[in-house]
């Protein structure tokens, strides 16, 4: 009796857990342990269930396809369910599932191998073609109907052309390219906010925004690999169907005779893997025959006909040289370990994250210290061990810091968080990266406002909040030593631009803790002044969806600092706009149109033109088909392929002007040449500019060729990944 409460407890345990991780993954987007760890936890709950079977329960985690719903969208139900495979880590598991499904089936079985893509699985429904419905797998049986999300992923054919009549479903995944994830951490490292884990990690939480226009702005891409009722013998004939109708299918996907083929293909993947520009987690391999397929079935979770082979964690040892303290927008000290360089998954590695000081004494890890560095499909290295049998005696301990690096000033510790904060808002550190965020693209979007600038606009004592941007005007401009005659002109321009930007934009650019442009545009229509959001009270934040107690205290403090108040005013007397103003109903004149967009506008943003668009009723395709009503372009004369095959159908070409006269708005004035991004210095001689970038094209050209050539007729299904990028 003992014994079996015992187990009941650690049962009951390991649900808890793994609920909890569930939650942290799916929901909140903030995953605290590895795949590997994750499915140990699972492994050893199914063990004890299976032994102890009077003690299961139908709320297990075990009897559960994935993930809660994030309740925050409207629930749509799968028509057929999307269950999750089985994994395994081991080439003997595999042997044994073989053996499994020959003794079954009483036959010899092929199999198809295709990576596992390490990002949000989701369904498309096609109506008639139309691209009608699009949901995440949720619970498998119900997901979050996301379709305004999805549709601004290029990937995804709005409409195929020559598919099938009714309806039918497409299964695959989401995926963040790693350019893309470690563009976005660099703005969020900027912005003092917390790092993506890995790009399963951002993607999923792109994809959960309520605005889609924040969808857009992370470059996603989608790539097909299942069906739910599409008609094909087996993977081949599906995943040439779909690359036929429009859609990017899987690739490589390799028959392979027999589970030893499939092995020798999840080996030559294991290293090969990190030459993809997207993180995968294994190799999935299938029965072969949809008709096999339907006479297995599925248990309550996952498909019968189906294994996952997941690839080790990559780690590696290092030494452990120094820690660096790194001082973010709002103040938090970051501890990061300076490592003697190693390989690891496809990159050299000689930094990693120590996240806070709590985990630096969770660790006991000193400097001096032999660590295990670990990238297991993440962009960021992580230190999950120390060694610490391999000390000398020499190893040092890490202080916790009790002044800031950077200004000297004495340090503070909220006692609901976990970072350690610089108690002067003045801080330089701060302060760059405060002014840095203000002139961000999503926020007040200020060109030509870059780290040079703004290094020597603080170091120079010029500015010492973001309120006096706003007093630096034409010929003074002229003092800094990076910055031309049309430098100053264009960063003049840019600040006039800039006092026109939304309201939610200013909230969100103005840097309060928590506060990201989603809930920036919440509290701008919640609080449609400056001062209504300035004197609103703690259960007046609280009503807010999405605004939590922690939230509503940070905005309350932001409001109760003095200097925060006094940059707000001058912002005021700068003529930024501090209101909410409604959005005008126009009119839907563009309704049943298609349009499509190549090359850049002046004064527009691709996005912002597509939301136009959308705004007037219209609809935004990324390719000119018969279809098309409108080809929108600055310069016919240019060779492009939309163009060409506008003219060659006889689709009407218009500019920007015409489409504004056509629905009565008047077109943006020009903004200023960009001076490079966010994180380019305005140095460069634009000549040489140009050449470089001519130079790095054509060898980026001549490495796809390369590359291309390499892999012609290594695998079924064409060259490696060519349909997707």
């Amino acid at each position: 009796m003992s014994e079996l409460l015992d187990v009941k407890e650690r049962i009951e345990s390991l649900r808890a857990q793994l609920r909890r991780h569930d939650r942290l993954y799916y929901v909140e987007n903030a995953p605290e342990i590895t795949d590997q760890n994750y499915d140990r936890l699972m492994a050893e709950l199914i063990e004890l269930e299976n032994q102890f079977p009077e003690l299961k329960s139908p709320d297990s985690p075990t009897q559960r396809v994935g993930n809660e719903l994030a309740g925050e969208f409207k629930t749509v139900s799968h028509e057929v369910p999307m269950l999750s495979i089985g994994n395994t880590y081991s080439y003997a598991d595999m042997r044994e599932y073989d053996e499994r499904m020959k003794k079954e089936l009483g036959l010899k079985v092929s199999y198809s191998a295709e990576l596992k893509y390490d990002g949000l699985a989701v369904s498309l429904t096609y109506t008639d073609g139309k691209f009608t419905l699009g949901a995440t797998r949720g619970d498998g049986e119900k997901g979050d109907d996301i379709t305004a999300n999805l549709r601004t992923i290029k990937a995804i054919p709005l409409f195929l052309e020559n598919a099938p009549k009714g309806t039918f479903h497409v299964r695959g995944e989401v995926l963040l390219p790693l350019k893309e994830l470690e563009r976005l951490n660099k703005e969020r490292e900027l912005n003092g906010e917390t790092l993506f884990a890995n790009a399963r990690n951002a993607a999923a939480g792109s994809l959960k925004q309520h605005d889609p226009a924040v969808t857009a702005s992370r470059k996603l891409t989608f790539v097909a690999y299942a069906s739910a009722c599409f008609p094909a013998w087996d993977d081949l004939e599906l995943l040439t169907a779909y690359k036929k109708l429009g859609l990017p299918a899987a690739s490589p996907c390799k028959i392979c005779k027999n589970i030893e083929e499939a092995i020798a293909f999840c080996e030559e993947w294991k290293e090969k893997r990190f030459t993809l520009p997207f993180a995968t987690d294994g190799i999935v391999i299938k029965i072969n025959s949809f008709a096999l397929r339907e006479k297995l079935g599925a248990t309550a979770k996952s498909p019968r006909w189906a294994i996952a082979y997941k690839f080790p964690a990559e780690s590696a040892e290092t030494k452990l040289l120094s820690v660096s303290l790194q001082v973010g927008r709002t103040g938090a000290i970051t501890p990061v370990a300076n490592l003697e360089p190693v390989h690891l998954a496809g990159t050299k590695v000689s930094r990693a994250t120590l996240h806070n000081f709590d985990e630096i004494e969770r660790l006991d890890i000193r400097v001096g210290d032999t660590v295990l560095v670990e990238k297991a499909g993440e962009i960021i290295p992580d230190i999950v061990g120390v060694l610490k049998d391999k000390r000398d005696g020499s190893e040092q301990k890490i202080e916790v810091p009790n002044k800031c690096p950077v200004c000297g000033s004495d340090v503070y510790r909220d006692p609901e968080m976990a970072a350690i904060t610089c108690s002067n808002v003045s801080c330089p550190a701060v302060l760059k990266r405060v002014i840095a965020h203000f002139a961000s693209r999503n926020a007040m979007d200020i060109m030509g406002l870059g780290p040079a600038v703004i290094d020597e606009l603080v170091d120079k004592m010029i500015v010492s909040d973001y309120g006096d941007l706003y007093a630096i005007k034409g010929a003074n401009w002229l003092a800094f030593s990076k910055i031309g005659d049309k430098s100053a002109a264009n960063l003049d321009h840019a600040l006039n631009l800039s006092k026109k930007r939304p309201y939610d934009r200013l909230l969100f650019a103005i840097g309060i803790p928590g506060v990201g442009s989603a809930t920036a545009r919440t509290l701008a229509k919640r609080f449609p002044t400056i001062e209504k959001l300035e004197k609103a009270t703690l259960e007046e934040l609280t009503a807010v969806e999405g605004i939590g107690e922690i939230n509503a205290k940070g905005i309350m403090s932001f409001f109760a600092n003095a200097r925060n108040i006094e940059a707000l005013e001058k912002l005021r007397s700068a003529g930024v706009c501090l209101e909410y103003r409604e959005e005008e109903d126009v009119p839907k004149i563009l309704d049943g149109k298609i349009f499509v967009i190549t090359g850049a506008i002046p004064g527009v943003s691709r996005l912002e033109a597509a939301s136009t668009i959308l705004k007037y009723g219209g609809t935004v395709s990324e390719s000119v088909s018969k279809q098309t009503s409108f080809l929108i372009t600055e310069d016919v004369s240019a060779r492009s392929s939309k163009i060409d095959k506008a003219l060659e159908l006889g689709t009407k070409i218009i500019s920007w002007k015409e489409l504004a006269e056509m629905c009565g708005f008047e077109p943006p004035e020009p903004e200023p040449e960009r001076q490079g991004s966010l994180f380019d210095d305005l140095t460069g001689n634009k000549e040489e500019e140009l050449a470089a970038r001519k130079m790095r094209n054509a060898a980026e050209k001549n490495a796809r060729s390369e590359n291309k050539n390499e892999n012609t007729g290594k695998e079924t299904q064409g060259d490696l990944f060519s349909d997707l990028f």
